[in-house]
């Protein structure tokens, strides 16, 4: 697959994820409206909450994404090799210069966000910055920087900000049915026993959704990225070395959610080294094992 395939693929996931965001959100609001004899205002409360959420991440997902996580501008002048890593690989790829951002958190970990080349941003923990060699923060950089080549930036911070849209969504409704009308309706809620079975699937297929979504991205972006930084650099080596480093440390990342954990070069809640079959279909992320098999047979 060419990059300008890959970058096509993209754009078009990101209309999908768009449309099917806003008829999720939409079928929550209505399905909700038709048990309080009020379907039209609800419908029209969802539209219009999916369509200001959709404008919102294709916009500001990026600023979303970076507040939520704590990250503050980088200087050259405190994290000197990270400005200057950035900046020579950024002309060797010729992509422009993207923002960098750090996260106070022992961890390590990176990701980049934003929607385009011109408005991209690489934020690294401080951890990650302080354990790792020049070299194998070079490896963490390029992989970024591939991200926001391959216009994956785009696709993984919008469905960063949807999922979370998704939940909020989710928890409003469940609270609306058990704490609001729920409560004040008592005669309702005898003739209407569906009410149970709404808030019960609402609860069930909510998280499925948000996972759906997030798989909406296929696990081949990390091999890709994997194998574009090792072109970049010239140096599988490194990235297959800070791969290892990242995936044996113990701290995790405070705040890292949900939402946001396919942003990451690896995933940053910790688990079981031996994960079953059923874990790995549903994971953010390829095995790292076999990230760094993959880049040592480069």
């Amino acid at each position: 697959m060419s990059i300008y395939s890959q970058i096509n693929k993209n754009r078009w996931r990101t209309y999908l994820i768009f449309a099917l965001f806003i008829f999720i959100t939409s079928g929550f609001f209505y399905l909700i409206g038709q048990l309080f004899d009020s379907a039209s205002s609800y419908f029209l409360a969802g539209l219009l909450f999916s369509a200001v959420s959709t404008f919102g991440s294709y916009f500001y997902s990026d600023k979303i994404i970076l507040f939520s996580t704590g990250a503050r501008p980088a200087d050259k002048k405190n994290f000197f090799n990270f400005y200057t890593v950035a900046e020579n690989l950024s002309l060797a790829a010729g992509l422009p210069m993207p923002k960098l951002y750090v996260i106070d958190d022992p961890s390590c970990n990176a990701f980049a966000t934003g929607r385009n080349p011109q408005h991209a941003s690489v934020c690294a923990t401080t951890g990650l910055l302080t354990k790792l060699s020049r070299a194998e923060l070079e490896g963490v950089i390029a992989h970024e920087l591939s991200h926001i080549k391959n216009y994956d930036i785009l696709l993984m911070s919008i469905v960063a900000v949807l999922v979370g849209s998704i939940s909020l969504v989710s928890d409003w409704l469940m609270r609306g049915i058990f704490w609001g009308n729920f409560s004040r309706r008592d005669d309702d809620r005898d003739r209407n026993p569906l009410i149970f079975l709404v808030a019960i699937i609402v609860l069930i297929i909510t998280p499925l959704i948000a996972t759906m979504i997030q798989l909406a991205i296929s696990r081949k972006r990390e091999f890709l990225a994997d194998a574009d930084a090792a072109l970049l650099t010239r140096y599988p080596e490194g990235l297959a070395r800070a791969l290892e480093r990242i995936s044996q440390d113990r701290n995790q990342l405070r705040t890292a959610s949900m939402a946001t954990v396919h942003l990451f070069i690896i995933n940053p809640f910790k688990t079981q080294k031996t994960l079953n079959w059923l874990t790995n279909l549903f994971s953010t992320h390829p095995p790292i094992e076999e990230r760094i098999r993959i880049l040592r047979s480069m």
